[in-house]
């Protein structure tokens, strides 16, 4: 049985599966709050299962891109179930499980998280001669350069505002498709299959290698010195 983690952005999943096949799953809209929300939704979990721990035998985690803070604790969960129970740890891109849904269609696609107020992450994945592969590799960018990129009809998939997805038709018209909101969901069944397949293949992580996929080293903000005491100090 395979335990998957996503803790990626501020909707969180997270599933049980056996083979890559679900048995059980749970996804909620964390707003970022996973410190506290993800160890009681795990127990939850494989309550309404009826599982104990002791049967997980492999550990599936969102590495990123992602919120700093989630990527953190999804991470630093799974490595800890993972060296608990001595069993393999397996990071998957946050970004190809958005886009591992769509994997039949013969397009491009092209799946987004928004980072900041103005940047986002994307990549390009195509499924060719039945073969799923990376067109494009997780970067930084913005929905406005993304869009000029762009040269033939391309499935846009991911966590997409309305605003988004309005300017991703305005500048592409019929050369974007995009998938109903509820289609785009982020779910860890897709982690789960993804992770199952590198394990099938022999692959697995190093717990104390594998490391969140941030794009770019998160925002320190560096502590106020503190005011010199220049009262003299009785002997």
């Amino acid at each position: 049985m395979e335990l998957t983690i996503d803790t990626s952005s501020n909707i969180a999943s997270i599933a049980l599966s056996h083979k890559g096949e679900l048995i059980s799953e749970l996804t909620w809209q964390s707003t970022y709050n996973h410190t506290v929300e993800l160890t009681p939704n795990l127990a939850y979990l494989l309550k309404q299962a009826k599982l104990q721990p002791r049967f997980i035998e492999t550990i599936i985690v969102a590495k990123g891109p992602g919120s700093f803070n989630g990527l953190r604790v999804g991470i630093s969960a799974a490595k800890g179930i993972a060296l608990s129970l001595n069993i393999p740890l397996l990071g998957v891109s946050t970004l190809e499980a958005e886009a591992y849904p769509f994997r039949y269609s013969e397009l491009p696609i092209c799946p987004i998280l928004k980072v900041s107020r103005r940047e986002i992450a994307s990549a390009l994945y195509q499924r060719e001669n039945d073969h799923w592969h990376r067109v494009e590799k997780e970067h930084l960018t913005t929905l406005q350069t993304l869009c000029t990129q762009v040269s033939q009809e391309t499935l846009f998939c991911g966590e997409l505002s309305n605003d988004m997805s309005s300017e991703i038709r305005q500048n592409l018209g019929k050369w974007a498709i995009i998938p109903q909101n509820v289609a785009r969901l982020p779910r860890a069944i897709s982690l789960a299959a993804l992770g199952w397949q590198r394990l099938t293949q022999g692959e697995r992580d190093s717990l104390a290698t594998l490391q969140p996929l941030y794009l770019r080293p998160p925002q320190i903000t560096k502590p106020k010195e503190r005011r010199k005491n220049n009262a003299k100090t009785k002997p």
